[in-house]
This record gives C-alpha cells, structure tokens and sequence, in this order.
C-alpha cells in the first residue's frame, strides 16, 4: 500500500517538472528564435523487498529537450534582420561564453561591429566578431550567409550546429550555452540564411493549453488517489492495532 503512495508521488513530481516547461513555454509564446522545451519521463522499475519478483513501475523526474520544429517564418523587410531554414545556429559571444541562437535581430554599432539586440557580438564561423563598414553601403547576406558590402564580401555569419541532447542551459536572446562543442556548418544544401526574415516562436499556444489542462486534471486524479490510499492505510492501522 505504501508503494502505491511512493508511485504516485514520483508521478506528482514528474507532473510538476511539465507544469514547470509548459509555464515557460507560455511565457516564450511571442518570443523570437524561442525553442520550446519538452520532457521525456522514463519509468524506473523496482523490486519490492517482499517478493523479489514483483517490480514496481515509477516515474523518474525526466529529461528536458528542445523541440527542432521550426517556428513561423515573418518577412520584416528589415536588411539587419535574419532567420535560419535548416537545423543551425547562430553564434554570440557573451559573458558566459559562446551562446546560440535562432534570433536573428542584429543592428551595427557606431563602431561596425554586428551585435544583437542584448548587445552581445554576432559571431563568424571561425568565432571572431563580425565587422562591417559603418558607412559602407547596405549589406546584402546571401543564402550562404556571406556578406557584401558595396558588392564586395566583408564577413560572413556564423551558422553553428550542436547536439543539444547532451545537455544545455537556457540564455537570454533565446538563446542555450551546449555541453557538445558548437561546430560551424560548412557546405550544408539543407541550411541557409533569409534576409529580411524572423523566425517566430516555435511553441504551440493552443497545444501547450491543452497540455495545461491535461497535467493538472492527472495531478488532482492523483492527489485524490493518494488520499484515498491514506485512508485506507490509517482504516488498516486501526484494524489491526484493535485486534491486538
């Protein structure tokens, strides 16, 4: 009986590790380049000590993942606005180190240099800063991601991949820190640069909604069962204990 309150609190604290992903995703609904965040939930087995064959099923904690599903496509018309079609990245360097992003929102500084709209430096495939020509004519980024200036190439974006499945940290600008050492895409058909292009949130409002209303009805079924099991826990104690 014991068991069944134990299983059913992992499934509590599983519950609550998706609330917590599906609250962030809500918050991230409008924000650019986000990637939404999913769990994957194992069941870990274990043996009762009565009978050494008798296993009990609960749920671990999870593991959280990004969704790859790419977001809505906006064309903004702005020259300094970009979006990725493939699986990449973009690259800035912060504090923290070199992040990723799908963000494309990039301005130029006084002193040329491309940041994003935090104000972190937009990186080139070798992880230098890039640098463009203040009063230069207006850049022009083909699908490779060069960049001309006066017909003439200046730079060229950073396009960076990574397997985000060995770990990451969540970072501003939409952006994630990897455990996997970032590696700049080279000669990808599959991955390009659009000009004038944003690319919206990945997450599905109404999708999330549902998720919402799923997990809380499991979590109250749960907490109702639990109370049930302490009922009949405490009706068992008293029958005992009275037999005696």
């Amino acid at each position: 009986m014991q068991s069944g309150l134990y299983v059913s609190l992992s499934s509590q604290i599983a519950l609550e590790r998706r609330l917590t992903t599906i609250a962030d995703n809500m918050a991230n609904l409008n924000t650019v380049g986000f990637r939404s965040t999913e769990v994957k939930f194992d069941e870990v087995l274990s043996k009762t000590q009565n009978d050494i064959n008798a296993k009990i099923a609960f749920v671990n904690q999870g593991n959280d993942y990004l969704s790859t599903k790419t977001g809505e496509l906006a064309n903004t018309g702005n020259t300094l606005d970009f979006a990725i079609k493939g699986d990449a990245w973009f690259a800035l360097e912060t504090p923290e180190g070199q992040v990723l992003t799908r963000d494309g929102r990039f301005t130029i500084k006084d002193t040329g240099e491309l940041v994003s709209v935090r104000g972190y430096p937009v990186l080139d495939a070798g992880g230098a800063p890039i640098q463009l020509n203040r009063g230069g004519g207006t850049p022009v980024v083909g699908a490779d991601g060069k960049i001309l200036q006066d017909d003439r190439q200046v730079a060229s974006l950073g396009l960076f991949t990574a397997d985000i499945s060995k770990g990451f940290i969540r970072h501003d600008n939409s952006g994630v820190t990897t455990v996997d050492e970032p590696q700049p895409v080279v000669d990808n058909p599959e991955v390009s640069v659009l000009q004038g292009y944003l690319e919206n949130s990945n997450v599905n409002g109404i999708g999330e909604m549902t998720q919402l209303i799923q997990v809380n009805r499991a979590f109250e079924s749960i907490s109702s069962l639990m109370r049930d099991s302490e009922s009949s826990l405490s009706e068992a104690i008293k029958v005992l204990g009275g037999s005696n």
